[in-house]
């Protein structure tokens, strides 16, 4: 396996009036490909800061991140968003669709500004990155005309068209509901299983616990990172939904 994401001793300082405040102080750590992890922490933790970064849109104050060998702190800003639109996807918690373009449209996005595919390969691969999230019956919808976890799915279809190397989702399912949170994580773990690497951050347990792995983060240090023993099958999961819709009504 390759070394997708190498991290050390990665510090994170910000100003607030003339206190240093400390976001990231001092981690190290390594994703490999065809990883899935979950990010964890409470409010302040730095979880957000690290995603930032993971993402190419924050700078470390110190320390290194290679991002599949290539060294971020050594790229101009320009260099950088390349890097960003050909390596990484992301996924939102609040969608972050345009509001007046259709799915299709939406998931074509990252692929406008990349000049080595034409209309018709752009056309090709979004509807094969609709058809991965069980969404191509619906792609010249808007997203008014579709549901949360359906708008959900067009912003994972959007982070897969490019192949990146890395998808990183912050708080993906925060806001639905549990039903259409475990139908995402169907997904995403239908996905890992295909070999894409996955970093997921969340504050809610049940969801770190569908994750190969969980680095959990307190006051801008590691304070574990630990192999999931027991992994939860999301599919499995939503099976059981209706029967424990039957129990809290009786």
């Amino acid at each position: 396996m390759s070394v997708i994401v190498q991290i050390q001793h990665l510090k994170r300082t910000f100003l607030v009036g003339n206190q240093k405040v400390k976001a990231l102080n001092d981690i190290s750590f390594s994703i490999e490909s065809g990883e899935f992890i979950t990010i964890m922490g409470s409010s302040g933790s730095g979880k957000t800061t690290l995603l930032n970064i993971l993402g190419g849109l924050e700078r470390p104050t110190e320390g290194s991140y290679l991002l599949d060998g290539i060294d971020i702190n050594s790229l101009s800003n320009n260099e950088l968003a390349v890097l960003r639109n050909d390596k990484l996807g992301f996924v939102f918690q609040s969608y972050n669709l345009l509001s007046r373009t259709s799915a299709m449209e939406n998931v074509e996005l990252p692929l406008l500004y990349n000049s080595k595919y034409t209309a018709s390969q752009r056309k090709d691969k979004c509807i094969k990155a609709l058809e991965a999230v069980k969404l191509a019956d619906r792609m010249d919808h808007l997203p008014s005309q579709l549901s949360g976890g359906q708008q959900q799915r067009v912003a994972i279809a959007r982070a897969l068209v490019n192949d990146p190397v890395l998808i990183l989702a912050d708080e993906a399912t925060g806001n639905l509901d549990s039903r259409t949170s475990y139908e995402i994580m169907v997904l995403i773990q239908e996905l890992n299983r295909q070999g894409k690497t996955i970093v997921f951050v969340t504050h809610e347990p049940d969801i770190a616990a569908f994750s190969k792995r969980t680095i959990t983060l307190k006051d801008g240090k590691i304070r574990s990172d630990e192999m999931n023993k027991n992994i939860v099958n999301a599919k499995e999961m939503l099976a059981q939904l209706p029967a424990m819709d039957e129990q809290t009504t009786t």
